[in-house]
């Protein structure tokens, strides 16, 4: 029995797969933005750890509970 019941369909899970790539190329940005401009350092490494680790936590979802096309 499963205590936490997630069902994606084939299109479902392409789409949370394209979501967490583009929040990786949204964290990508960040944190280059962040590296490059002394003042966007903290809000840039923030907000692209938070990208990265939510695409991350998509990405994981996706392949473990997805419908592979």
């Amino acid at each position: 029995m499963h205590l936490l019941a997630i069902h994606f369909t084939a299109k479902n899970t392409l789409r949370v797969e394209e979501l967490a790539g583009a929040l990786a190329a949204i964290a990508g940005a960040l944190l280059f933005v962040g590296a490059m401009t002394p003042m966007a350092r903290r809000i840039g490494q923030l907000f692209g750890g938070l990208a990265l680790a939510a695409g991350g936590v998509l990405f994981v979802l996706a392949v473990r509970y997805g419908v592979h096309p």
